[in-house]
């Protein structure tokens, strides 16, 4: 637990998305500051502990960042980002399974980032209303996830063969969307499960998500540098497959 100095302190670091919420004492009593576009879920339970230690006396509830009014308790935003993972799994094993060639399978994967991207964007935020933030950057954010899902998943694909497909179908979706915890907090995980979480593709898209399309970027680092990993290992590794395949036939064929 933290002690700030005051109510704006506390807000500040609400919108940097350092803490889920702060209970604040001022003159009129017991108030909490939530910030439920960070967790839905927490600021629910934040807001049932403030109800049982104001002992009956009304608390005042304040929403610093709130979600979408389409989407109150986030279970858009859970349920929108669910088919983003599987088609960005299903996009990285198609192209190791119907297409050859590690430039076209490049092609493929910088196709399927872009494309995730703009329908994403358009569906989440032009149709369903669940993010509310800066279009291209929601788009941009997006578009890392979808590139660095598929990727690692083709590259294993492309090295491997299908048992590839299936490891970067654990990493992905198989592990890595019930450890994500998109619609609730990794704190609410068992330790060290939530952390681990946020080291993989899902966990690491929505925290980056959320924080893009509700704080303005706070806390957008980290998720930014774990996809950006994901996606250059994998790219790396289908042309590191191409290249192993593209020799073993020249010496094949000698």
């Amino acid at each position: 637990m933290t002690t700030l100095p005051d109510a704006e302190a506390a807000d500040r670091t609400l919108r940097d998305r350092e803490i889920y919420g702060a209970f604040v004492i001022g003159t009129d009593g017991l108030a909490l500051h939530t910030a439920s576009a960070a967790s839905p879920t927490v600021a629910a339970l934040l807001a049932e502990a403030v109800g049982q230690l104001g002992e009956g006396h009304p608390v005042t509830v304040v929403e610093v960042v709130p979600t979408t009014t389409d989407d109150p308790r986030g279970a858009g935003f859970a349920a929108g980002f669910l088919p983003l993972a599987m088609t960005s799994l299903l996009a990285g094993a198609l192209l190791v399974l119907l297409v050859a060639g590690g430039l076209a399978r490049l092609v493929g994967l910088v196709a399927t980032g872009l494309l995730a991207g703009l329908v994403g964007v358009t569906v989440l935020h032009g149709w369903l209303g669940v993010i509310a933030g800066d279009w291209l950057a929601e788009g941009a954010a997006i578009g890392l996830f979808a590139l660095a899902a598929s990727a690692i998943v083709a590259g294993l694909g492309a090295l491997l063969g299908r048992p590839g497909i299936g490891l970067g179908a654990l990493l992905v979706f198989l592990l890595g969307n019930p450890l994500s915890a998109v619609g609730a907090a990794p704190e609410l995980l068992p330790q060290p499960w939530g952390a681990l979480g946020q080291w993989l593709p899902v966990g690491a898209g929505g925290t980056l998500l959320r924080s893009v399309a509700f704080f303005d970027g706070a806390g957008a680092g980290r998720p930014i540098a774990v996809l950006a990993g994901y996606a250059v290992v994998g790219l790396a590794l289908v042309l590191v497959a191409s290249r192993m395949h593209r020799d073993a036939s020249t010496t094949n064929g000698r």
